[in-house]
């Protein structure tokens, strides 16, 4: 329980921060299962769009926080590197 005015500003805004990530982070889930759903089944095209659409959401939380810019480069480089790796 806050027990200041601005403690109960913090909570309210930490939990809309929650929020606001948790959003980011499943779609980011979504859209990279989205991706290996692609590479799996073979669908290069489908597979290209779908690394662009995750890579951008990616670059997203990154700058916003959401999760850290190295494990967003490091989760599109090996994703890249499985759509390279299709044939």
């Amino acid at each position: 329980m806050p027990n200041t005015k601005s403690a109960e500003r913090r909570v309210r805004n930490s939990a809309r921060r929650a929020l606001s990530n948790r959003r980011s982070k499943t779609r980011i889930k979504s859209l990279e299962r989205r991706l290996k759903d692609a590479l799996k089944s073979g669908k290069k095209e489908e597979a290209a769009k779908a690394l662009q659409a995750v890579s951008s959401a990616f670059d997203k939380a990154a700058k916003n926080g959401v999760v850290h810019w190295r494990k967003a480069d490091r989760k599109k480089s090996r994703l890249a590197i499985s759509l390279g790796k299709l044939k």
